[in-house]
C-alpha cells in the first residue's frame, strides 16, 4: 500500500509540474490544436489585390492572440482574407496571417509554420502530392493583359514575346505547356515560343508596366486581378477571352505533424454551408462586383 502511494504522490506531482511549467499534452489532430490555441495561422498574398492586400489603415488589435510576427484581420483586407476570417470564425478562432512566398506554399512541406492556405490556389494534381484541397469556394478564368501600346490585338501576336507571371503558378505552367488542369478547363493555347519572365506574385507584372518596366509586353493572371489593374488606370488591355478556368480551393500541408484529416472535414462542411447560405456569394460580389462562386457549367 506504501508503495501504491508513493506511486500516486509521484504522479501528481509530475502532473502540478506540467502544469506549473504550462506544459499541455500534445493535440490528437490539428483541428483540436488550432482550437486549443484559439487561432488558425492562414497563409496568404499580401500583394494580391483584391483577393488579399495589405490594410494600411487597419491598427493591430491590442488583445489579438496573433503572434507577433503574424498579421492580423485588421491588418489585411481582400476576397481571401474574408474568406479565412469567416472559416475562423465558424471554427470559434482568431484568424492569424502569414505571408510566405507563394513557390513555399505549392511546395508542401510547412514545417508547421502556418496551419491552411486561403490563397486562391488552383487544384492541379502536382499540388495534390503534396497538399490536401478543400472542395473549391470559387472558380475565376486566367487571361492574358499586355501594354496598351503594344499594337497587339491577339494571342498569336505574342509568338516570340517576353510575357510575365507569378512564379510556381498555373500560369507559368500554361506558358510552357505543362498546364495539369482537366482538358475541359483548358480554353486556349499558349502562344509559341514565348519568353517567361517570372516574379515573386501576379500582381508585380502589372506594377512592373505600370511604373514602364520594358523587358516583358504583358502577363497572364486571373481575370480578377486584371480588372482591379483597370480600375486603377493601369495602361494594359486584355488580349482575347479567357485562356483556362481555376478551381480555387483552401489547401493544408499533407506534411503537417498532427493529423488533418478532421480539419479537412471541417472545412469542407463549413465551405459547403458557406456556399448554401450566400456568404461566399457575397463576399464575391463585394470584391469582384460579380459572383464568381458558382461551378462553371
Amino acid at each position: 500500500m506504501k508503495k501504491l502511494f508513493t506511486i500516486i504522490s509521484l504522479i501528481i506531482v509530475a502532473t502540478l509540474v506540467l502544469t506549473a511549467c504550462g506544459g499541455v499534452p500534445k493535440a490528437k489532430d490539428l483541428l483540436t490544436e488550432i482550437q486549443n490555441r484559439g487561432t488558425i495561422v492562414v497563409s496568404t498574398d499580401p500583394n494580391y489585390e483584391p483577393q488579399s492586400f495589405l490594410n494600411t489603415k487597419g491598427k493591430r488589435p491590442a488583445d489579438t492572440k496573433c503572434a507577433s510576427d503574424q498579421l492580423t484581420a485588421a491588418e489585411m483586407q481582400g476576397f481571401d482574407v474574408d474568406v479565412a476570417v469567416e472559416l475562423g470564425r465558424r471554427l470559434g478562432v482568431e484568424t492569424c496571417f502569414a505571408t510566405p512566398s507563394w513557390d513555399l506554399v505549392t511546395a508542401g512541406s510547412w514545417a508547421d509554420k502556418w496551419d491552411i492556405s486561403v490563397g486562391s490556389m488552383t487544384i492541379k494534381p502536382a499540388r495534390q502530392k503534396v497538399l490536401y484541397f478543400t472542395v473549391p469556394y470559387y472558380y475565376y478564368d486566367a487571361v492574358v493583359a499586355v501594354k496598351n501600346d503594344a499594337g497587339i490585338t491577339s494571342l498569336d501576336e505574342l509568338s516570340g514575346k517576353a510575357l510575365c507571371v507569378a512564379t510556381a503558378t498555373t500560369y507559368e505552367d500554361w506558358l510552357n505547356g505543362v498546364l495539369d488542369v482537366p482538358t475541359e478547363d483548358i480554353l486556349a493555347q499558349p502562344p509559341a515560343n514565348v519568353t517567361v519572365v517570372p516574379l515573386d506574385t501576379d500582381q508585380e507584372c502589372a506594377q512592373a508596366i505600370n511604373v514602364g518596366r520594358t523587358d516583358f509586353v504583358g502577363y497572364v493572371t486571373a481575370s480578377t486581378v486584371v480588372a482591379a489593374n483597370l480600375a486603377q488606370g493601369f495602361p494594359v488591355v486584355l488580349i482575347g477571352g479567357p485562356v483556362y478556368r481555376e478551381r480555387l480551393a483552401v489547401a493544408i500541408d499533407k506534411s503537417a505533424s498532427l493529423p488533418t484529416d478532421t480539419l479537412l472535414a471541417e472545412l469542407n462542411s463549413i465551405i459547403t454551408t458557406m456556399h448554401a447560405d450566400g456568404t461566399l456569394a457575397q463576399f464575391s460580389i463585394q470584391w469582384f462586383g460579380v459572383d464568381l462562386t458558382q461551378e462553371p457549367k
